[in-house]
């Protein structure tokens, strides 16, 4: 499974390459907070996220090397749910994302025992909509124009996995990408 690459926790070194990633303008397009982030906005913002057992970042390493960051929000423990979400660094390999999907699900439901793992999506990243389906992420809900964005409202999706779905299809999805990476 090291072939997937890891995910570690987030060190304050780390910081800076995080904003950057997460201010290139197609990873900001499909977040919630679209504007560029200052660093200042940026440390800010990791105190609390850091302080917080409602969150956890972790940095994605392949190869030894830091390449995307996967995120738990929202982790509450009386019912044993999350949010999710995660980002590639631009020069990323193709199938990043993919590992990233595998080795967060795994995370979630093995070290943080959570019972569900969901997230939110904008109607428009379909590419991000449809890689969760492959995982066995199902649509639970269609959030009808709940995100203003350029002065047009966009729906987000909802999508949600259970733990005993993930089991279900953690083997075989990780045969497909050990196949993919021959």
């Amino acid at each position: 499974m090291s072939e997937f690459g890891k995910l570690r926790v987030i060190v304050e070194n780390d910081l800076e390459l995080m904003r950057s990633w997460r201010n290139i303008p197609n990873v900001r397009a499909n977040m919630y907070t679209q504007h560029e982030i200052t660093q200042e906005e940026h440390l800010a913002w990791w105190q609390r996220v850091n302080n917080s057992c409602e969150n956890l970042y972790l940095m994605y390493e392949l190869n030894s090397l830091p390449a995307g960051v996967v995120y738990f929000n929202k982790i509450d423990r009386s019912s044993n749910n999350a949010a999710w979400g995660f980002y590639a660094a631009p020069n990323a390999p193709r199938g990043t994302g993919t590992k990233m999907e595998f080795l967060a699900l795994d995370y979630a439901f093995k070290k943080l025992e959570l019972h569900k793992l969901y997230c939110e999506v904008l109607e428009y990243n379909s590419p991000v909509i449809k890689l969760h389906g492959k995982f066995g992420f199902k649509q639970e809900g269609i959030f009808k124009q709940q995100f203003r964005c350029d002065e047009k409202y966009l729906n987000v999706y909802r999508l949600g996995i259970l733990c005993s779905e993930w089991e279900l299809s953690r083997d075989i999805m990780e045969s497909k990408i050990n196949s993919l990476s021959k």
